[in-house]
């Protein structure tokens, strides 16, 4: 009921009270006194009933009053933070209810609070420090620190784990992350022991992880630690009736030579990581200041990749296939170059691996594919009847609209399907999916022939090679080689030669660069063949003057 107070309650009850003591008294003593003056008595005896009632409540009241006042600053406390303090004693005896109450919210907010402070600081899969927390712990030793010596940042990034969560699913690549935490901490509690000071173990991202060692002798322990960390992550795990073999590519980075920052020194064993990772993973890098220098190259031709497509600075060159047996020349393949203003003509090798990783090259692959339409449909209205091939980037294919745009640039050219070629990677072909694999043999009905370049460089599963939609297999530089010295070679290329014309497949043998190496390759069996032998790749007014000869083009195999 609203307006109802402790203090009203109470003095309704000590005038109750005194109004029973009033009418039993007058009751009790009706026999006896029926005049004024019992009545008066039985009204005085009615008033100090009254007053004992109301000095006596007034005191609960109070008692109550202050255990009230009590919680009220308890829970004041507790707003200001305060969760630690126990609930008073006395509002317990006078409110045991709302003490049980108190106690309970308190410890179900500390609860909260810890678990949130968990996931704020701490990794929930491996229960390492998080990104945020590790460079607060970091930068604050940095900050801290006095005395001399070095101290070393490990940048270490797992080889191999994407397979892990593409194969086995990401259950199974949470598991193998806390492994690799729980074996990084023992390489960190070795080193603690060794008197390298308390390492600090983060997790940056994904399958990145960090490691700082507080206190070094000399680079020289860098190093050793980089080869435990790589020692105890080459180990197989074992994830139930899975095993996993793993490895890292790990950038090091020495304070103060490297950084006197934890930016700094996160800059430069990220760049040490990147170059172990291109000098073919499974190793550790230290920082120098000429992977610096190659790290802002890098990054220089990363920001012209853009302006480049943008000014059109690109151009193609077209390198011949040749059928050696009649010397008819089948294809070209088109290979892009880069007339960079301030530099000599760049090749793919130097700024194609960069736009895969900026993704440029989804930009840079539209400009390809335009272009080769466009030169195919101006050569079949010249009556030169040969196939263009242009190289597919993983990057490109895993578009959801590559397949459109590469039509729509067909089309908007009116460029003959038969006179292109795609040429996708041995890896990239074994990985393809189903929905994929539809739209070629869509683009293979269409006209548009199917190679598989650099064939010999991955792992192919010869019964899905079989499957495939693909007319022509190009067998990589590497298997040819070596063909006109070696035994072994001339073996090896053998039996994958007579594998592939034996699926009923063309073989175009790539990078052949001397007359003996092409009359072991025809005694095997090849015709077809491109490389520096027959003719360097060359502009398009050039190879049209030289190879320009109309020849009739093979109807496309049935699917």
């Amino acid at each position: 009921m609203q307006g109802v107070t402790l203090t009203s309650r109470a003095t309704a009850f000590a005038c109750a009270a005194g109004a029973l003591v009033f009418i039993l008294s007058l009751v009790l003593g009706q026999g006896q006194a029926t005049d004024m003056d019992g009545v008066g008595r039985s009204l005085i005896i009615a008033i100090l009933c009254g007053t004992l009632s109301w000095a006596s409540a007034r005191r609960t009241v109070a008692t109550t009053a202050s255990a009230i006042d009590g919680a009220t600053e308890r829970l004041l406390a507790a707003a200001h933070g305060d969760l630690q303090s126990a609930v008073p004693r006395d509002i317990g005896q006078e409110l045991p209810d709302l003490s049980v109450a108190m106690e309970s919210l308190f410890s179900q907010v500390r609860t909260n609070l810890d678990h949130v402070q968990a996931l704020a600081l701490f990794d929930p899969v491996t229960g390492l420090a998080n990104r945020i927390s590790f460079c607060r712990q970091v930068e604050r030793l940095l900050a801290e620190r006095s005395e001399e010596g070095l101290a070393a940042l490990f940048f270490i990034d797992l080889d191999g784990f994407k397979g892990v969560n593409d194969t086995l699913g990401h259950a199974a690549g949470d598991q193998l992350l806390a492994r690799v935490a729980g074996r990084l901490r023992e390489v960190a509690m070795a080193q603690a022991s060794a008197g390298a000071g308390d390492c600090l173990i983060g997790r940056l991202a994904g399958d990145e992880f960090t490691l700082f060692v507080p206190s070094l002798s000399d680079m020289d322990s860098a190093g050793r630690i980089a080869r435990a960390i790589q020692f105890a992550l080459r180990e197989r795990f074992d994830l139930g009736s899975q095993h996993v073999d793993l490895g890292a590519s790990i950038g090091v980075a020495c304070y103060p030579e490297h950084g006197d920052t934890l930016s700094a020194l996160l800059r430069s064993a990220d760049i040490a990581m990147y170059h172990a990772k291109h000098q073919g993973r499974n190793r550790a890098e230290m920082f120098t200041t000429e992977l610096a220098l190659e790290a802002a190259d890098r990054a220089e031709l990363e920001r012209d990749l853009l302006l480049g497509l943008q000014r059109e600075e690109f151009l193609l060159e077209f390198q011949p296939q040749i059928e050696i047996g009649s010397g008819r020349v089948i294809g070209a393949e088109a290979l892009i170059r880069w007339a960079h203003p301030e530099r000599e003509l760049v090749m793919p090798g130097s700024f194609v691996p960069i736009a895969e990783e900026s993704g440029a090259i989804v930009a840079l692959g539209d400009w390809v594919m335009g272009r080769v339409c466009e030169t195919a449909a101006r050569w079949s209205q010249a009556g030169v009847r040969q196939r263009i091939a242009i190289n597919i980037s993983s990057r490109e294919l895993g578009q959801a609209d590559f397949f459109m745009r590469l039509r729509h640039a067909i089309d908007a050219h009116r460029a003959p399907a038969i006179m292109l070629e795609l040429e996708i990677t041995e890896s990239l072909a074994m990985e393809m999916k189903a929905r994929t694999l539809d739209q070629i043999r869509a683009l293979r009905r269409d006209g548009v022939r199917i190679a598989i370049d650099d064939f010999g460089t991955g792992y192919s599963n010869l019964s899905r090679l079989r499957e495939l939609p693909v007319d022509r297999v190009k067998i990589d530089r590497s298997l040819v080689r070596d063909i006109a010295v070696s035994a072994e070679a001339r073996t090896i290329c053998s039996a994958v030669v007579g594998l592939i014309q034996g699926l009923g497949m063309e073989v175009v043998v790539e990078g052949v660069e001397t007359e003996a190496q092409m009359e072991m390759l025809r005694v095997i069996g090849c015709t077809l063949f491109q490389g520096y032998h027959l003719a360097r790749p060359m502009g398009e007014e050039d190879y049209l003057a030289r190879f320009a000869a109309p020849a009739p083009l093979a109807r496309q195999r049935s699917v």
